[in-house]
């Protein structure tokens, strides 16, 4: 009886077999957010809809990373996009602004800014609250398309505020 034929079977099966496993095993796990948000109570058209809105984020501001189902962390910002039916009933209360941040809710997208550079902003439009929690005296300030300056709010400010038109905006 040959062996050799089974023997150089097996080994080549082990061998495919053993690669699919390094190969599954390199591959870093993507966490699963759309499971996140149905097991915070969303139902699947909400975590479609939150999902959809956190890639428009990541979209309109290139570099960050998506690290809940809610979450998403720059280099100076962090962004909570709220879900649908929380975002219209949180106004001021979704604004936990942290001293040394700059806090604005725009349409239930919450932006915490602390890094003092100028950020490009995208689809901002609609009224929402902000709070310039920043060191006493510093000024935030708010541009226009062309780059001159729409606004500003020196800290610490409170209040509610026009987005549209902002393109871009300075925290300090």
């Amino acid at each position: 009886m040959n062996i050799k034929k089974p023997v150089a079977l097996l080994f080549a099966a082990t061998a495919v077999l053993a690669g699919s496993t390094v190969a599954a095993s390199a591959a870093p796990a993507q966490p699963d957010f759309r499971a996140q948000a149905l097991a915070s109570g969303l139902s699947a058209s909400q975590a479609t809809e939150l999902q959809q809105r956190v890639d428009k984020v990541l979209a309109g501001q290139p570099g960050g990373r998506q690290v809940s189902a809610t979450e998403v962390k720059y280099d100076g910002l962090d962004v909570t996009v709220l879900p649908d039916g929380a975002k219209n009933s949180t106004r001021a209360a979704a604004l936990n602004c942290s001293y040394g941040y700059l806090c604005m809710n725009v349409r239930g997208t919450i932006f915490n800014y602390y890094k003092c550079q100028t950020w490009t902003v995208s689809n901002w439009w609609g009224d929402g609250d902000f709070v310039n929690n920043q060191t006493p005296g510093t000024v935030a300030r708010f541009y226009n398309k062309d780059g001159s300056e729409r606004w500003n709010s020196t800290a610490y400010q409170a209040g509610r505020a026009t987005w549209d038109p902002i393109y871009s905006l300075r925290p300090c």
